[in-house]
C-alpha cells in the first residue's frame, strides 16, 4: 500500500520486538517504552518531515498522539478517551481493520475526485450552453426547463457514483495475510 509502519510503545522491548516481528514491522522501525509524550513528539517529528501520518492507538497513554496526528485511528475495545480523540474508530479489535479503512478512505478520496471532474465539465459544458452561447451562430437556445433538469441530473450522477461506495468490498490482500489472528485487548 506504500506506507511505511513504525511502531511506538509503551510496551517493553522484548514484547515490542515479537508483535513487530508477527506484522511485518522492521525492528529498527520500533521504539519501544515510550511515554505518552515521546509518541506525541514521534508523530510532529514524522509531520515535519513531510510525512502524512495515521496513529493507531487503545489507551489513554496514545490519546496525545492520537491528536497529533492527521488521522488518528482507536480501536473499538481501548479506553474512551483514546475513542474520543481519534478521527477514525475500528469497531473490531483486528489489525487488519487499518487496513481496510486506509483502502476505503483511498476509495472516496478517488471517488470525490470523480465527482468534481463530472461537476465541473458537466457545468463548464452546460452553463454556457444555458446562457446562449450557441444561439448567434446556431440559434440553438436552451430553454429555462431543460437547463433546470440538467442541473438536477448533473447533481443525480454525483450522488449515485457516490452510493456506488455501498459495493466496497475489502482489499483481497488481505486474505494472504498472517496477521488475522492478532487480536488487540
Amino acid at each position: 500500500m506504500d506506507v511505511q509502519s513504525i511502531m511506538v510503545t509503551g510496551d517493553n522491548w522484548g514484547t515490542a520486538k515479537s508483535i513487530a516481528k508477527e506484522v511485518g514491522i522492521e525492528t529498527e522501525n520500533v521504539i519501544a517504552e515510550a511515554k505518552p509524550e515521546q509518541k506525541a513528539e514521534k508523530v510532529k517529528d514524522l509531520q515535519a518531515s513531510g510525512f502524512t501520518v495515521a496513529m493507531v492507538g487503545d489507551g489513554i497513554n496514545d490519546s496525545p498522539a492520537l491528536v497529533a496526528a492527521d488521522v488518528g485511528m482507536a480501536i473499538g475495545a481501548g479506553t474512551d478517551i483514546a475513542i474520543e480523540a481519534a478521527d477514525i474508530v475500528l469497531m473490531k479489535s483486528n489489525l487488519e481493520d487499518v487496513i481496510t479503512a486506509i483502502d476505503l478512505s483511498r476509495k472516496t478520496f478517488t471517488r470525490i475526485r470523480l465527482n468534481y471532474i463530472w461537476a465541473l465539465g458537466y457545468n463548464l459544458l452546460g452553463i454556457p450552453i444555458a446562457a446562449g452561447v450557441l444561439f448567434p451562430s446556431t440559434r440553438f437556445r436552451l430553454p429555462p426547463w431543460i437547463a433546470g433538469a440538467a442541473m438536477a441530473a448533473s447533481s443525480v450522477s454525483v450522488v449515485c457514483c457516490s452510493l456506488l461506495l455501498k459495493n466496497y468490498k475489502r482489499p483481497k490482500k488481505l486474505n494472504n495475510l498472517q496477521i488475522g489472528g492478532i487480536v488487540i485487548e
